[in-house]
């Protein structure tokens, strides 16, 4: 188990004003809209989540990072936690031709909405009961999804995510390290169940017998 980095370039690339979050629009009313996870939370206005999730390439870099350091190659099975529209995983498909990829999200809208070359490879699942056997998946990643889930289902899903998999595991979630940090990571969110430093991640990761490999997003 180690942290590596895959995903704080491009989290560093977005400018964030975290009073503005909390005083533009009643944070509890946007929280409620968000966790339905339809359009407004993925293409609706901003204070309700992506303000706009379309494809622009950005994840290729992190596509090309995960395929080198993991060694993936033609014949290999990936499997997206919380996928989203699955732009992770149509770069993957194209970063390393011959994978075989699979991906899967809570939410109906994304999956509708998802990268059309992808689209027949994902479903809409849950975390906690992943719809796959024992070491299914020579890599399976989760990112930015995990700590939108409480903790009787974190304990699930990490769980899971250790069980289907065969090889490679690797998670990305939020966190802190100060108290800024904290502050600024609950004016911002508006789906985190989970708030825990790296410490108290370390504390779930050692609870759950996951692995994998980790990083954290941490908003400065």
């Amino acid at each position: 188990m180690a942290h590596i980095d895959f995903i704080s370039g491009l989290h560093k690339k977005v400018q964030r004003d975290y009073l503005a979050r909390v005083n533009e629009f009643p944070k509890a009313e946007a929280a409620a809209v968000a966790k339905k996870w339809g359009r407004d939370y993925w293409d609706g206005d901003r204070k309700f989540g992506y303000g706009g999730m379309r494809y622009d390439g950005r994840w290729r870099v992190v596509a090309a990072a995960m395929a080198k350091h993991y060694g993936l190659k033609a014949g290999d099975r990936i499997l997206d936690i919380g996928c989203g529209k699955g732009f992770l995983l149509h770069d993957l498909h194209f970063e390393v031709p011959g994978v075989e990829v699979c991906g899967i999200d809570i939410s109906d809208y994304a999956i509708e909405n998802s990268k059309e070359e992808v689209r027949p490879f994902l479903q809409v699942g849950n975390a906690n009961r992943l719809p796959f056997p024992d070491q299914s998946f020579d890599f399976v990643y989760s990112i930015n999804t995990l700590h939108n889930l409480p903790c009787y289902d974190l304990d699930r899903a990490l769980r899971e995510m250790q069980r289907v998999g065969r090889n490679h595991r690797y998670l990305c979630v939020e966190s802190y390290r100060t108290e800024q940090e904290k502050v600024n990571l609950l004016y911002w969110q508006l789906t985190c169940e989970a708030f825990n430093s790296p410490q108290g991640w370390d504390w779930w990761f050692k609870q759950c017998g996951f692995t994998g490999d980790h990083s954290f997003i941490y908003f400065e």
